[in-house]
């Protein structure tokens, strides 16, 4: 099956094409995929070229695959794309504004480019975490709450189903009988636990805006403090929105950018703002990690994944110590190499760290692939 996967993230936007064949691998194949283009952001829809990417592709294309951030109450599984899911993409726009509307743009260049008939599926990144108890996911409010829709859902579920079963893979080991926790760290960061191969939590909830710090995003932060805003400062809403998801996070505390590479350069010329928001960042990833501990009631692997999991061994390096009253021990020379796919931790550690590739789109073709074909994943 020739399938074309449409990823949208924060920071870029990806086109990857590629046959996908019986049987279909767990593991990414990137000798499978024949086109791969990235474009770099900030993504607008004035900017994205979308229109002439997939002219220029010049291959038959039997489905396209896309990556949905949120897909509401609605949808939490796989979906073929209908006149009623892309409303329902439409409506949710509001809480995942730089996915969501993107998204529907790429669908409706595909109509475009290559006819409305072309079958197109809807992979979400809210499906993994489907699995999420009511304790998990209802949010300590008025119950009423819950009937309108306010509830954690949780985002990065493609990258954490993938990290996940990847990781069981690498280890050895059935990942139904496997406590991991996931920390998908790029632009947006997001950590979950996965017991048995299914999400019981996750940092991310009602918004990709909770839990952890990241690029440009606050992350958690008391509400109170908003509230205070607006009262004595008078902020607006949309002020609000702008700062929470563009000016916090690395790029905030720093005052110089939301891309971990740069803040470590920053820090090696002695930059104290670069510092702090390497520490904040790391502090706040390791209560993540303690909160997912707790979730887990134990941890059999920790899985770093994403541009700032794999390629960052400081972080690694700093989460590792924090947790060594675990009896994890990360190999300092396997770190600093920074291979991705591979164990770097000692041989004695009780807990394995692994460093993962993120393959979003090999998992949306595989969902592709298994909705479309009414087969299973492999």
């Amino acid at each position: 099956m020739r399938i074309l996967v449409l990823n949208g993230g924060s920071s870029s936007f990806k086109f990857w094409y590629g046959d996908v064949r019986d049987p279909v691998r767990a593991e990414a194949q990137s000798a499978q995929w024949e086109k791969r283009v990235e474009w770099q952001g900030p993504i607008q829809s004035s900017d994205a070229p979308l229109d002439p990417v997939l002219k220029s592709l010049g291959a038959p294309v039997d489905a396209v695959g896309h990556r949905v951030v949120h897909g509401g109450k609605a949808y939490r599984e796989t979906t073929v794309i209908t006149a009623d899911v892309r409303t329902a993409i439409a409506e949710q726009v509001e809480f995942a504004p730089s996915h969501n509307r993107l998204e529907l743009e790429a669908i409706q260049a595909v109509d475009r480019v290559f006819g409305p008939k072309m079958p197109q599926v809807a992979v979400f990144d809210t499906a993994f975490h489907s699995t999420l108890q009511p304790a998990a996911y209802v949010y300590p409010g008025p119950y009423e709450w819950l009937s309108k829709g306010v509830r954690r859902y949780g985002f990065h579920g493609i990258s954490h189903q993938y990290a996940s079963h990847r990781c069981a893979q690498i280890i050895e080991r059935d990942v139904k009988r496997l406590r991991i926790i996931t920390c998908h760290l790029g632009n947006g960061a997001s950590l979950a636990a996965v017991r048995d191969g299914r999400s019981i939590d996750t940092t991310m909830g009602f918004t990709p805006l909770e839990g952890v710090a990241m690029g440009t995003r606050s992350g958690t932060i008391d509400p109170g403090i908003l509230i205070y805003l607006v009262r004595h400062h008078g902020y607006t809403a949309d002020q609000l929105d702008h700062i929470l998801n563009q000016e916090s996070g690395l790029r905030g505390l720093s005052g110089l950018s939301g891309d971990m590479r740069e803040i470590l350069d920053a820090m090696a010329q002695g930059n104290e703002r670069a510092r702090l928001a390497f520490d904040v960042y790391t502090h706040r990833l390791c209560l993540g990690i303690g909160s997912m501990l707790a979730a887990l009631g134990g941890l059999d692997a920790l899985v770093f994944t994403g541009g700032v999991g794999e390629n960052c061994a400081p972080l690694r390096e700093r989460v590792g110590k924090q947790f060594e009253f675990l009896g994890l021990r990360i190999d300092g020379g396997k770190n600093d190499a920074s291979r991705v796919d591979a164990d770097i931790a000692m041989v004695d550690s009780k807990v394995r760290v692994l460093v993962i590739r993120a393959e979003e789109d090999w998992e949306i073709a595989r969902e592709c692939h298994r909705v479309l074909s009414g087969k299973g994943t492999g």
